[in-house]
């Protein structure tokens, strides 16, 4: 019985792991690939201290911090559920090679039967995040990092001065094109739809770039390339056509890893778990930092932040239930 379970290996996960390590307590992180959405970003200059630093070479420090702690975590181990047995204490479920146990305490509708766990705990945060809602085209996943980016904040100044396209409809899309108009010389912007869902000052602000080119009812079919991209194909109105890039930002939305969660917890409509303030879920004992919780803007920092904050509020509710 662990006193904490943090399913989760990015900024959020470290965080946490890292003040459950102050704290003394015994916790244990499970993560299905440590560094998460963070390993994969390209130049990241917005991560404080660092001055600039990547992706790749921030998750190492991650894990240099939670190894100088002797943090306990199993990496490559994918968690399939989490549930809250009779006594109130949590059953994880997780792929993985050794053979299960039986928990000796009882589900709320296990009618007398136990329940095979693989971690218990009294408490649990998910820090799990999101993966980028992908095209599924030929030469997508081929490409990736390889000219196709899901991150324009991370990976954008890495293509200044080349031709670039965004593909997507939404703020997230129109943001990307406005950054990469300020620092490439031609910037296309392929919607699938007929107009923006976005807000009108990004659409005015977008108009305004000569050297952004928006194309509507724009179906991208194919990306190709050699060792990098150099281009892809889309339809419209029936016919395809070419465009000739060497950077593709596609941002058509993302997907909360939150699947995990009892089925009970509160969830928006995007998925994404409901939490208040200090990182609380609608069950007691459980709580969701990053990423994949509802807190508006998805970044680094602030999922660390969050990932802090979860942590100190398991405390308070582990002094509680051990009085």
């Amino acid at each position: 019985m662990f006193d904490l379970i943090i399913i989760g290996g990015s900024a959020a996960a470290t965080a946490a792991g890292i003040y459950a390590a102050r704290r003394g307590l015994k916790f244990k992180i499970i993560t299905k690939d440590f560094g998460g959405e963070v390993s994969t970003s390209g130049e990241i200059g917005n991560w404080p201290g660092d001055g600039m630093t990547d992706g790749i070479t921030l998750a190492g420090k991650f894990k240099s911090h939670l190894d100088f702690y002797k943090a306990d975590m199993e990496d490559g181990i994918e968690v399939e559920s989490v549930s809250r047995m009779e006594d109130g204490n949590f059953c994880v479920k997780a792929k993985k090679d050794s053979p299960t146990k039986m928990a000796s305490e009882k589900m709320p509708d296990g009618e007398g039967q136990a329940y095979k766990c693989d971690y218990t705990a009294r408490t649990v945060i998910v820090a799990t995040g999101v993966h980028s809602r992908e095209l599924n085209i030929p030469g997508e996943k081929e490409f990736r990092l390889k000219g196709v980016s899901y991150c324009t904040t991370c990976d954008g100044p890495i293509f200044k001065g080349r031709i670039t396209v965004v593909i997507g409809g939404g703020n997230s899309a129109l943001e990307a094109a406005l950054m990469l108009a300020d620092i490439c010389p031609k910037v296309y912007v392929l919607n699938i739809n007929p107009g923006f869902g976005g807000d009108r000052v990004l659409m005015d602000n977008l108009k305004s770039k000569p050297n952004a080119e928006v194309i509507y009812e724009a179906d991208t079919k194919e990306i190709w390339g050699d060792k990098f991209v150099t281009g892809l194909r889309y339809d419209k109105n029936g016919s395809s056509h070419e465009l000739k890039v060497d950077g593709i930002f596609i941002h058509i939305g993302m997907i909360p890893n939150s699947g995990v969660v009892p089925a009970g917890v509160k969830k928006n409509s995007f998925g994404e778990i409901e939490v208040n303030a200090v990182g609380e879920t609608n069950i007691p004992g459980l709580y969701a930092a990053g990423d994949v919780t509802n807190i508006p803007f998805k970044q680094i920092v602030i999922s660390a932040g969050q990932g802090c904050t979860a942590l100190l509020s398991a405390v308070g509710y582990l002094n509680k239930i051990k009085s």
